[in-house]
């Protein structure tokens, strides 16, 4: 088999008839080759999917239409096998478990900055850099004067934040593997009365995509973990060693 994808995305949204669409999602999964996890909630919809182009473009469109939604995050990585077992359709209280209640992500969204502009905000030493992952993800591979909170899960973020002093009128700049953590934990400083809070648009991957097609100066060290078989991959997004 050649020509397989994983495709990996997200939204925040209201949803609502969460039975009703995690009953159409699998019906229309069943009759692909389509391997993965969706996970659905009253926030959003959050998946990691493996497939031929062909079955995972027409799933994407698929959902748009039936949560009516014209936007996806989507990160598209080639790979040479499928790095799911099987295809799970789950219903969850939230898409990346904070465990803080109810937040709104897209009204208390952080500032976006994009691949390109990144490396200057890792240069600017007067803004505080959050590694918002987990600490074994942490050890594999990070971005230069990069600050770890020291969490084995990310629900332990808001606890742990504490720790770091940070000061709301400071600029804080965060980052994740694919921006879904950011986007909530941004969403939650901002909520807390931060105001000058930016997050890598994309997540690490869409930064080692953009400097491996842009050939720009990579302040990437070591590799980065994927949640799926593949462990982690390497700065040129192939498998890494893990």
């Amino acid at each position: 088999m050649h020509n397989l994808f994983v495709y990996t995305f997200y939204r925040f949204k209201d949803l609502k008839n969460l039975d009703k669409t995690k009953i159409v999602f699998e019906k229309f999964l069943n009759k692909t080759k389509i391997r993965g996890t969706i996970l659905i909630a009253d926030e959003g919809i959050n998946g990691s999917l493996s497939g031929s182009k062909k079955d995972l473009d027409s799933f994407v469109k698929f959902i748009k239409s039936h949560l009516r939604i014209r936007k996806l995050e989507i990160k598209i990585n080639k790979v040479d096998f499928i790095p799911f077992h099987r295809t799970k359709v789950r219903l969850k209280k939230e898409i990346v478990t904070l465990g803080q209640g109810k937040i709104n992500v897209n009204k208390n969204a952080g500032q976006l900055i994009d691949p390109k502009d990144w490396n200057q905000i890792i240069l600017n030493k007067d803004i505080r850099l959050l590694d918002v992952r987990n600490d074994f993800e942490i050890d594999i591979g990070k971005f230069q004067r990069s600050e770890r909170p020291k969490t084995k899960s990310f629900r332990e973020l808001p606890k742990v934040l504490k720790n770091l002093g940070l000061r709301k009128n400071e600029q804080i700049a965060m980052y994740c593997t694919g921006g879904i953590r950011c986007e909530k934990a941004s969403a939650f400083l901002k909520k807390r009365g931060f105001k000058k809070v930016m997050q890598l648009n994309g997540g690490v991957i869409n930064y080692l995509e953009y400097v491996k097609k842009n050939k720009i100066m990579s302040y990437w060290k070591g590799e980065c973990f994927v949640f799926d078989n593949r462990v982690t991959v390497n700065k040129n997004l192939n498998i890494g060693r893990y």
